[in-house]
């Protein structure tokens, strides 16, 4: 039986596939002192939109300093969706000599496309894995069942992906057993751990055969994560007497383990929910890392997606019935507190003006203005609304929702509902249309205002993470959408690190 390590092709969805290169020596330093076959070191891709990093592409630099430092037997995979038999060439010929072998990451309903695939890889004499993702659903696939038996010759390693991290240890003994009557390519298994199963699953699938098994150190992978190496290691020195170093599986595992503090990859009650029910990580881990959605709201769009369900409430549309020329956008930052007293001075003098909530963290401190006040109530901003108004009886203000239907569902507090609309469309982008910031605009844009004031939209300190990080990006992203179809003027009137933001003060709007 064979280990495989997957930690800088997996871990890489944390981390965009870039990793500190003090890290990545101790990784491979490491492995070369423990019993690990096989490290999986990244994707080899073709060029795709966006940024990407250095392990998604594995150049054949990168390939070459890894192979310098490293014994191991080398593999890179390819995402079959992304490649087909004429890109083998130009991708894989340089990396002979280099690497070992080649996976393919298959969706059943392509396995026909990924045969192909593969002969064109093994012609270059690489061995061939084949990683069938989607293990809970196979059962189903009759096509895919029935062409099994065409990697007979083809592949030196059959997969087991549990995609979905919901699989259970009869599941493993019958899938091994299913497998087995179609070809003899020698088993492999791959667990996810949203159900804190991978360990007793991999272990179910060596004592009924799998011949090689996948780990990552300290469990990094994609959404809830993988079996943990350490753990696996430490398993398999208990039960079967496996030599193990453990001063350099701790040397390896220590520094993951301070990534793991920044990212918190592992599995929560979003993933739980989405491997019982075989539904895909992809969605819960952005809404799990973003985390403006609570909880309740993403298990209710698990739950949706498995139904097919809208479970929303159509509301009345937002239309207001005058226009302002101003609009203050108050978000979440310390900055709409420290200064608050010349923000409300300021407001309090403007003639056609309104207040936009994105955030209702800092509101409470302006409610007793007498302007008209709008509330953005996306991901869990219902909660907190019920939070920082501890009696929301004499609520005056109206709340604004993204379009219907809201993949999340709808959480509204009941005191609210009377005064709460949602948009009809958000017309200035397609992306990220259901944020906070992209909420306040496009009221502002429903307003008719023709100046955009902002404050509390302080931007990335120093110390912020990595979540903070990508908010801060995704509103530069929004701002630049906006301003591209708007000659609006967007000011911040607080300091603020937001580039798109034109920067102003405060205390010059108040000068007698």
């Amino acid at each position: 039986m064979k280990i495989l390590d997957c930690t800088l092709r997996d871990g890489g969805y944390y981390t965009n596939w870039d990793f500190n290169k003090e890290l990545v020596h101790t990784y491979l330093d490491s492995f070369e002192k423990l019993p690990v076959q096989y490290l999986e070191v990244g994707y080899r891709s073709l060029p795709l939109t966006g940024y990407l990093g250095e392990f998604f592409y594995c150049p054949i630099q990168v390939l070459e300093a890894i192979q310098q430092r490293s014994n191991k037997q080398l593999v890179i995979i390819l995402n079959e969706k992304d490649v087909r038999p004429n890109h083998i060439d130009p991708l894989l010929s340089p990396c002979q000599g280099l690497i070992k072998m080649v996976r393919i990451a298959i969706d059943p309903k392509n396995f026909e496309r990924a045969l192909k695939l593969a002969t064109s890889i093994k012609k270059l004499g690489f061995d061939v894995g084949f990683n069938v993702m989607y293990m809970s659903t196979w059962s189903s696939q009759k096509n895919f069942l029935s062409l099994i038996k065409e990697v007979n010759g083809l592949a030196d390693y059959f997969y087991m992906v549990d995609s979905f991290g919901g699989v259970y240890p009869n599941d493993v003994i019958n899938t091994i057993e299913m497998v087995k009557t179609s070809t003899n390519v020698p088993i492999g298994f791959h667990g996810h751990n949203n159900l804190e199963l991978a360990l007793i699953n991999t272990l179910t699938a060596i004592e009924h055969g799998a011949e090689i098994v996948d780990a990552t150190i300290t469990g990094m992978g994609r959404g809830a994560g993988n079996l943990k190496t350490e753990l696996l290691l430490t398993t398999l020195h208990a039960k079967l007497k496996l030599e193990v170093n453990f001063n350099a599986l701790s040397a390896v595992v220590t520094p993951f383990a301070a990534l793991q503090e920044g990212y918190k990859w592992g599995t929560n009650l979003p993933y739980m929910v989405s491997g019982a029910n075989s539904l895909p990580q992809k969605d819960v881990m952005e809404w799990v890392t973003k985390r403006f959605y609570s909880f309740n709201s993403i298990i209710r769009a698990l739950h949706n997606q498995k139904n097919g369900d809208k479970d929303n409430e159509n509301l009345p549309m937002f239309k207001p019935s005058k226009s302002k020329d101003t609009v203050i956008i108050i978000g979440g930052g310390p900055m709409a507190i420290m200064h608050a007293h010349a923000i409300i001075n300021w407001i309090s003098k403007q003639k056609n003006i309104a207040i936009i909530h994105a955030s209702s963290r800092n509101a409470r401190q302006y409610q007793s203005l007498e302007v008209d006040q709008y509330f953005c109530l996306a991901g869990n901003e219902g909660n907190r609304l019920e939070q920082v108004f501890s009696d929301l009886s004499n609520f005056n203000g109206t709340c604004v929702l993204p379009p219907y239907p809201r993949k999340m569902g709808t959480y509204i507090p009941e005191k609210v509902r009377p005064f709460s609309r949602q948009l009809e469309q958000v017309t200035f982008t397609e992306e990220l249309m259901d944020t906070h910031t992209a909420l306040a605009l496009q009221v502002s844009i429903e307003l008719g205002a023709n100046e955009l004031f902002f404050v509390g939209y302080d931007g990335y300190q120093e110390g912020f993470s990595q979540k903070e990080m990508e908010l801060l990006s995704e509103n530069e992203q929004l701002f630049a959408y906006f301003k591209s179809q708007s000659n609006a003027d967007l000011i911040a009137l607080t300091p603020t690190k937001y580039k798109e933001l034109a920067q102003a003060s405060i205390y010059s709007k108040i000068i007698p």
